[in-house]
This record gives C-alpha cells, structure tokens and sequence, in this order.
C-alpha cells in the first residue's frame, strides 16, 4: 500500500520535472520532444498503478500507450520535415512571414 503511494509521488514529480524541461527549453524541437515522450511515459506509470490500485482493468493503458505512439510518430515527421526544409531544428530560425 505504501508502495503504490511512493509511485503516484514519484509519477506526479516525473510529470513536473518533465514539464519544467519542456516549458524551460525552447531552443531545439528534438529536446522539447523528448520532454514531452518523458511526460507521457510518466503519466502512463501513473495511469498504470492508479488503474492497479482500484483494482479497474488495465486495458485501458494500452488505447493510452497506442495514442502516445501515434502523438510520438507525428511529431517526429514534423522534424524530419523541418529539417528537410529549413536544415536544422533551431526555432530560431523560423519566420511567421516565411510559412
């Protein structure tokens, strides 16, 4: 039981780290996409062991770990295709009166 509790605390504090790193860099788009995968990873730990911990089916996690493939592949042809583009992954690169 106690066990569980020191799993949500750890989950909840992965979310938040993950969520300071993407809030806190902005410089390349690959980066901000690892802290976003990093917060999906820990919000699936935690839907993992809430689901376990009121003893609800954990079929649940696998429609939630199908949409985060699905989230992970779409943002990753957005990169290759702002390299093909633009050549690298800077957003500082990047105009509003270019698009």
């Amino acid at each position: 039981m106690a066990n569980t509790f020191l799993m949500f605390y750890l989950s909840m504090i992965m979310f938040l780290f993950g969520c300071m790193v993407f809030v806190s860099n902005r410089k390349h788009l690959l980066s901000t996409l690892l802290s976003l995968e990093f917060m999906v990873l820990s919000l699936f730990i935690f839907l993992f062991f809430y689901l376990n911990f009121m003893s609800y089916e954990t079929y649940f996690s696998m429609f939630f770990l199908t949409f985060c493939v699905c989230e992970g592949v779409l943002g990753l042809s957005i990169l290759v295709s702002m390299i093909r583009t633009h050549g690298n992954d800077y957003f500082q690169s990047f105009s509003i009166l270019q698009c």
